[in-house]
């Protein structure tokens, strides 16, 4: 169970990395492709950071991904610039797909299939 403090933290590397990744996205004149912070994932002692991504369309997403992970060092030094004023150390940064919106796609595309076992 989250603490307190790491959910205030949690929260607030979300929005940056998500605004930072909005702003090299615009920056760098991607077209057609939406990347979105979904979650944020704390250590108990702030020292490691999981960040979940939402990349849309899904279909090039490890591609994108990889890119990330590539920039995280400076995606990293970024946040640092950005959050000195509330953390005193960023914690090290690993990135994630999160692919929850394609499995529930592909229930309900077997839930409205004829073939329904449900039904």
């Amino acid at each position: 169970m989250e603490s307190q403090r790491q959910k205030k933290i949690s929260s607030l590397i979300q929005k940056e990395i998500a605004e930072l990744i909005g702003s090299d996205l615009r920056r760098g004149g991607v077209k057609n492709l939406i990347i979105s912070v979904t979650k944020v994932r704390v250590s108990p002692d702030l020292s490691l950071c999981k960040v979940y991504l939402s990349i849309f369309p899904s279909d090039n997403a490890t591609h994108h991904l990889e890119l990330i992970r590539d920039n995280a060092a400076r995606i990293k030094h970024d946040l640092s610039s950005s959050l000195k004023n509330y953390l005193r150390k960023i914690p090290e940064l690993t990135f994630f797909v999160d692919d929850s919106l394609d499995y529930i796609d592909s229930v309900e595309d077997s839930i409205n299939n004829p073939d329904n076992p449900i039904e």
